[in-house]
């Protein structure tokens, strides 16, 4: 995953290293979350379940056996590549611990960093709203 110019110099100039360590040695080229292979073509359904084609079977969003799709679950089925990222447990890039970081999948990524996401979110809409107060005066809904 790509590092964003402004976060760059949060990260560590061995950074490349770290994280190719994370993702292949320590995790063996596999999602910590669920489990799936890096750069692998998996198909998956929208609950979460994958499938496995080392092991033949469907596998659920924690890497366990799961029941296969019926009829009606095969339509939604897609397809998708898995690209591996070394995550921050913290959400703190300057954190670059062993025990702060995880080898996890897009999927698992962004599910691990929602709250996180959510909360800078609603901290993006208080700022846009605080500076509109601040530069154009308080908000009124009868103005044209």
């Amino acid at each position: 995953m790509p590092i964003r110019p402004d976060l760059r110099p949060l990260y560590p100039p061995h950074w490349r290293d770290l994280s190719r360590y994370v993702r292949f040695e320590r995790a063996g080229g596999r999602c910590q979350g669920c489990f799936r292979p890096h750069l692998a073509r998996v198909r998956c359904l929208p609950d979460g379940r994958w499938f496995d084609d080392d092991a033949r079977t469907w596998r659920d969003q924690r890497g366990r056996p799961a029941r296969w799709p019926n009829l009606l679950e095969t339509p939604e089925r897609r397809s998708t590549r898995v690209v591996l990222a070394a995550a921050h447990l913290d959400n703190d890039p300057s954190n670059n611990r062993l025990a702060n970081l995880k080898s996890l999948c897009q999927r698992c990524h962004m599910l691990h960093d929602r709250p996180h996401h959510l909360a800078q979110r609603w901290i993006t809409y208080r700022r846009r709203y605080a500076m509109g107060d601040l530069f154009l005066g308080l908000y009124n809904e009868n103005a044209t």
